[in-house]
């Protein structure tokens, strides 16, 4: 029996003990349970945290895909409205892209019409004909509004939520009809100014900032061209209004150009028949009073003979100014062949030199000739162009007081030669230097108060200068001297 208890006793010692080793293993795989469970929840919190970041960078992705996506169509859009400068052509190259490219598949577009005070709808896509306007009669009925956002220049979309825009941001859904939109200023610094409107009624797509920032662009882009085609436009009527006056003034310079050929014209046919018909009464009185002086028709009396001299001399200088103004008439219609021919300068001053000694000598006047050698030619007419140094020279003559000086003198230039005829007189007031060449003009002063003179001599070496091609003109001071000079040019 104690044995029996005794046994009794050991296997329920032994059974405690591996009831307490179960135990003791129990509580440690709880322990494990605890670590497993907290290394599944981290994991499963890790999990989370990568399909989320998964999510985010899928999205990221996206919304870059979407930009660049954007940025590509924005640029053909930029592209396409830069190729050209009308108005109206700007808009239809806007509808004729794909604007849903963007992310939208509604756009309007608004133009403020200043004289009119009121919006005209210039775009529509996504929309009728009907409902574009009944959209554009909207804006209008709120016109105020709209033209607030304008001046505000600042772009409206129902991304960027303003508590003091809300109920404009509602009326723009319920008006358009969409469930975002981007609304922006188009501001031209030329002309009227207007709305960009863009939006969708897919409620799956999600409109962000990006999308704002890429519709404002596109709509600064818009302003640009309509400046431009406007800028165009306006210099393109001012040209052709300015080609239109040009062309009016020209026909009214052309009409008038050939009135005063017209007149040119009988003024030289009536010049040249007047001294025709001149000549022969001068060739009488001449030839009359040449008789009576030679004693033909008998003695005549000193006092008589003082009178017939005089009319003699008369009838010579009326000679000399009927040919002179005949000369003229001929070179102004052409009529006057010039046969030219080289000639030395140097020759030709020495020739005038001695035709003019006798009134040099009396004057005591100094003719200094300044060619250095006969190699300085000219191809020229030889009677014309000795006229031409016989009034110059005889002009500077007749100005130059006793003592003084003329010179002559030649040089060689790239286009031929110019010669200056240089006096010590009294010089030409500055107001007749224009007029000086003009026929029949004189200049006011005390010489041609006393010496009688015709003023066709300086018009007929301007005739005869320009007949050769050449031009002439004058350098003076008063009271100190004048050059005339002209040049001939060489022979082509």
């Amino acid at each position: 029996m104690i044995m029996l208890l005794m046994v009794s006793f050991i296997a329920i010692i032994i059974l405690s003990l591996k009831v307490s080793d179960k135990l003791d293993k129990i509580s440690g795989l709880k322990e494990e349970v605890v670590k497993l469970k907290g290394s599944l929840e981290e994991m499963d919190e890790q999990a989370k945290l990568i399909v989320r970041t998964d999510m985010e960078l899928n999205r990221a992705q996206e919304d870059l895909d979407k930009k660049i996506t954007g940025l590509y169509s924005l640029q053909r859009l930029s592209r396409a409205i830069s190729t050209t400068l009308e108005e109206n052509q700007i808009f239809q190259l806007i509808a004729s892209h794909h604007l849903e490219e963007l992310g939208f598949e509604k756009a309007c577009a608004f133009l403020w019409d200043s004289s009119g005070k009121q919006f005209g709808l210039s775009m529509h896509i996504g929309y009728t004909q009907e409902e574009g306007e009944a959209i554009n009669l909207t804006l209008n009925s709120q016109k105020e509004k709209f033209l607030g956002l304008i001046e505000n220049e600042k772009s409206m979309s129902s991304v960027s939520k303003h508590e003091h825009t809300e109920s404009v941001e509602k009326q723009i859904l319920y008006i358009f009809k969409v469930t975002s939109f981007v609304l922006s200023p188009v501001l031209p610094k030329e002309g009227d100014k207007g709305l960009l409107f863009v939006g969708t009624d897919n409620s799956e797509i999600t409109l962000n900032e990006g999308d704002e920032e890429l519709i404002t662009i596109l709509a600064n882009q818009l302003g640009q061209a309509l400046e431009n085609a406007r800028l165009f436009d306006k210099t393109w009527r001012s040209q052709q209004g300015l080609e239109k006056k040009v062309e009016e003034r020209t026909r009214a310079l052309s009409s008038a150009l050939a009135d005063l050929e017209a007149v040119s014209r009988r003024k030289s046919d009536f010049i040249s028949s007047v001294s025709h018909e001149l000549r022969t009464p001068l060739t009488s009185i001449k030839g009359y009073a040449a008789i009576l002086l030679a004693g033909k028709l008998g003695d005549i009396p000193k006092d008589i003979r003082e009178r017939l001299d005089k009319i003699n001399r008369h009838s010579d200088e009326l000679v000399h100014m009927v040919n002179d103004l005949l000369d003229i008439a001929r070179i102004e219609s052409g009529k006057m062949i010039m046969k030219k021919e080289p000639l030395s300068l140097l020759e030709i001053a020495e020739k005038i030199a001695d035709l003019l000694s006798v009134q040099l000598k009396e004057k005591h006047i100094v003719l200094s000739v300044e060619i250095p050698d006969k190699t300085i030619t000219v191809t020229a007419d030889r009677s014309q162009i000795e006229r031409v140094f016989i009034n110059l020279v005889g002009n500077a003559l007749k100005f130059t007081p006793e003592k003084g000086k003329i010179t002559i003198a030649a040089r060689k230039i790239d286009s031929g030669t110019e010669i200056d005829i240089t006096d010590t007189g009294c010089g030409i007031p500055e107001v007749a230097l224009r007029a000086i060449f003009e026929e029949f003009y004189r200049v006011d002063n005390a010489i041609n108060q006393e010496v009688k003179g015709t003023g066709l001599g300086l018009a007929l070496a301007k005739q005869i200068v320009e007949a050769h091609g050449g031009k002439i003109w004058v350098r003076s001071t008063l009271g100190s001297g004048s050059t005339f000079s002209f040049n001939i040019p060489k022979e082509v």
